[in-house]
């Protein structure tokens, strides 16, 4: 076992992973998995660039992480960087932070990368089950970008498309500086066209219709899962390898697209962070089963993140 740390900055979240891997074998133990809402991607649909204060609050959260890696003794750090940081101007700022807090140069992936590293954190485990048939489609829905990647051991199509919970509640639920509360029914059918061209884009590359099972990841749609299974707080156990039919998934985006800002907030299994964006990220959940046609999403705690601690080791093991 390799003792490794992962960390996964992407629009919306920065996540830090510290893990002992065997990448042989494809076992993993947890030492310490948690999430920090910073919102890196603030704005960046709109101006090209991060903001001072995101990337101020995305450094504090960095130097958090330092510690609790220095405390835990990881042999190997990788960094990994998503969807803001790709499409920002000024994201040469952003490294340099990073390098500095962390002593590691964050890799700003491309969506193909991402998609990949996804996919193997999702189905390492999966391996061996002959109640879910292959061959998987796993979507990765975060907050600027979804990743779209279909494969049976190994990955055969991906793509990753603009369509994620920030960015689709920046592009169309915003009035006037505000989020609309709740959304107007113009607003849902702008974001819906929206998020079927994309769909549109992604099946030009992936073949979305001949998976077998489908396998999401990232907050929106473990949040679903938690919503579906009323559960009284926040519970990865729980949620992770649940399974959410289409039609509870329909009846929760219905009920998150009509709801106020404060009666999304009592829910008690949402993140604060993510009561303004859970719609968009639900809708874009929605639309994807519609159009796979699949009855059911199998939700997975385990995700890009823990595709990049098996990258880790393996590179660790490779230089030993």
């Amino acid at each position: 076992m390799t003792r490794v740390a992962a960390i996964d900055c992407g629009t919306n979240s920065i996540r830090l992973l510290v893990a002992d891997v065997n990448p042989a074998t494809g076992e993993l133990v947890d030492l310490d998995r948690r999430m920090t809402i910073v919102r890196l991607g603030q704005g960046v649909d709109r101006t090209g660039r991060l903001a001072p204060e995101a990337l101020e609050r995305t450094f504090a959260a960095c130097r958090d992480y330092a510690a609790i890696i220095k405390e835990h003794g990881a042999d190997r750090l990788r960094f990994v960087a998503t969807s803001a940081t790709r499409d920002a101007a000024n994201r040469d700022d952003f490294v340099r932070g990073v390098l500095d807090i962390l002593g590691v140069e964050p890799e700003v992936v491309s969506g193909d990368q991402e998609a990949a590293l996804s996919f193997t954190g999702a189905t390492a485990e999966l391996a061996g089950r002959d109640d879910l048939a292959k061959p998987y489609l796993v979507v990765d829905i975060g907050g600027g970008s979804t990743e779209f990647v279909v494969g049976d051991d190994r990955v055969r199509a991906a793509r990753s498309v603009d369509i994620g919970c920030v960015r689709m509640t920046e592009r169309h639920l915003v009035h006037d500086g505000a989020v609309t509360d709740p959304p107007t029914p113009d607003q849902i059918t702008a974001m819906r066209a929206d998020i079927e061209a994309a769909l549109d884009l992604a099946e030009r590359t992936v073949p979305l219709r001949e998976a077998r099972t489908l396998v999401g990841l990232a907050g929106s749609v473990t949040t679903i899962s938690a919503i579906a299974q009323n559960l009284p707080e926040y519970d990865s156990q729980a949620i992770h390898h649940s399974r959410v039919s289409y039609d509870r998934v329909r009846e929760i985006t219905e009920s998150l697209l009509t709801s106020t800002h404060a009666e999304r907030a009592t829910i008690p299994s949402m993140h604060p962070g993510r009561v303004d964006v859970i719609g968009a990220g639900a809708l874009v959940l929605l639309s994807i089963m519609e159009r796979t046609g699949a009855t059911e999403v199998v939700v997975s705690e385990h995700d890009i993140l823990d595709g990049i601690a098996f990258l880790a080791a393996g590179e660790s093991e490779a230089g030993a």
